[in-house]
C-alpha cells in the first residue's frame, strides 16, 4: 500500500463529552472533510485538540484505531477516551504540529454564533481553571509549550505577561494569534508537567 502523506487529527465536541474523533485528511481535502463533519446533526462545531503531519497518515490512523479498539463506537471514528490518550501516541509519529492551522480552517467554515454556542456549552460542562484549587500557588511560573514564554500567576485565575494581566485562555489566544476560544491547559506546563494533568486530577468528578 502506498504511503498517504497527510494529517491525522484528534477532535472533540462539547456536545459529546468524553468522546474523541480520530481521523485523517490531506491538505487538498481538509476543507472538504471539515465541511462533511459539520453537515451532521451535531449542534455545535468540533474542536481540534491536536493535529499533525505524519509520513503515512493512513498507517498512523489505523494504529490509533487499533490501539483504542475496545473503546470504539461500531464502524465509526469515535472513541470513548480522553483526547490526551490519543495525543500522547500521535506525538510519537508527529513531523509537524498543525493544530492552530486546523482550528483556523474550522473557524473559516463556521459562524461566530456556532462557535459562541460551542464555547458556552464547553464552559458549562468544564469548571473554569483555578490555579489555587489545582495546588499551584500565586507567584508560580508557567511555561508556554510553543516557544518557552514564561508567565507568573498573580491571582487564582490570572497570570501576568509583559506587565498585563490575562486569563490563561485569553493569553493563549493572543500568543497563538487566534480569534476564538481555546482551552489553554495543554499549552502550558508547571514544573515541567502539562497543567492538563493537574486539571484532570483536580476536577475529575
Amino acid at each position: 500500500m502506498d504511503e498517504i502523506k497527510g494529517m491525522v487529527y484528534v477532535l472533540t465536541n462539547p456536545a459529546m463529552p468524553g468522546i474523541v474523533k480520530i481521523g485523517l485528511t490531506t491538505r487538498e481535502t481538509m476543507e472538504e472533510r471539515l465541511k462533511e463533519l459539520f453537515k451532521t446533526n451535531i449542534p455545535v462545531p468540533f474542536k481540534c485538540e491536536f493535529a499533525c503531519r505524519v509520513d503515512d497518515s493512513k498507517k498512523v490512523e489505523n494504529a490509533l484505531h487499533i490501539a483504542f479498539q475496545p473503546y470504539r463506537f461500531p464502524q465509526r471514528e469515535f472513541f470513548k477516551i480522553e483526547a490526551e490518550q490519543a495525543i500522547s501516541i500521535l506525538k510519537l509519529f508527529e513531523k509537524a504540529e498543525i493544530t492552530s492551522e486546523f482550528n483556523k480552517e474550522i473557524n473559516n467554515i463556521t459562524t461566530k454564533e456556532e462557535r459562541d454556542a460551542g464555547e458556552k456549552l464547553e464552559k458549562l460542562r468544564k469548571p473554569p481553571l483555578n490555579f489555587l484549587e489545582m495546588g499551584i500557588p500565586v507567584g508560580s511560573h508557567l511555561k508556554f509549550t510553543e516557544d518557552g514564554t514564561e508567565v507568573e500567576i498573580v491571582e487564582e485565575k490570572k497570570v501576568k505577561y509583559l506587565d498585563e494581566l490575562y486569563s490563561l485562555s485569553n493569553l493563549t489566544k493572543k500568543l497563538l494569534n487566534l480569534d476564538y476560544y481555546v482551552r489553554p491547559n495543554r499549552y502550558w506546563t508547571y514544573k515541567g508537567k502539562n497543567i492538563q494533568e493537574q486539571y484532570d486530577v483536580t476536577y475529575k468528578e
